[in-house]
């Protein structure tokens, strides 16, 4: 049999992922590993790491996105027009929401494919994921 241990590593990738299109729960393997007794604050620290470099990959595909590709989906210029305002409306206050599941995902294509500043939407993202892992790890230590 393999005896294979990801450890910290294996937390910063799975947090990567999740915070991409792709369905991972970050939040079980966090929990496991605590519940494995790794160190509470290594673990809040890595998973905030990876999650918001997840989310800073998720605003550059937005950065680089063009607006003729919406087109090409059929997406209509009224509705690009629409996104946008809303954008523009709540701003950077978006990206404290960037870690909620699925649209999490596209708030933070849509805050890169507007342009929203790249300084703001990043520091927000970092304390939105640090905010919901600390929750997590509190949650998972006091069920221990």
């Amino acid at each position: 049999m393999w005896n294979f241990e990801l450890g910290y590593l294996g937390l910063f990738i799975t947090c990567f992922l999740a915070a991409t299109i792709l369905p991972i729960a970050s939040e079980l393997f966090l929990g496991s590993m605590l519940l494995a007794g790794y160190d509470p604050i290594f673990v809040l620290i890595v998973a905030t790491a990876g999650n918001t470099f997840g989310s800073w990959l998720n605003y550059g595909i937005g950065y680089i996105g063009n607006p003729r590709w919406l087109k090409k989906l059929r997406v209509s210029e009224a509705q690009i027009i629409k996104w946008e305002q809303s954008i523009n409306k709540y701003g950077v206050g978006l990206a404290l929401f960037s870690w909620l599941p699925i649209i999490g995902d596209v708030i933070g294509i849509a805050l890169g494919f507007f342009k929203v500043s790249i300084f703001w939407s990043f520091l927000f993202m970092a304390i939105g994921k640090f905010c919901r892992y600390l929750c997590l790890v509190i949650f998972y230590l006091y069920v221990k």
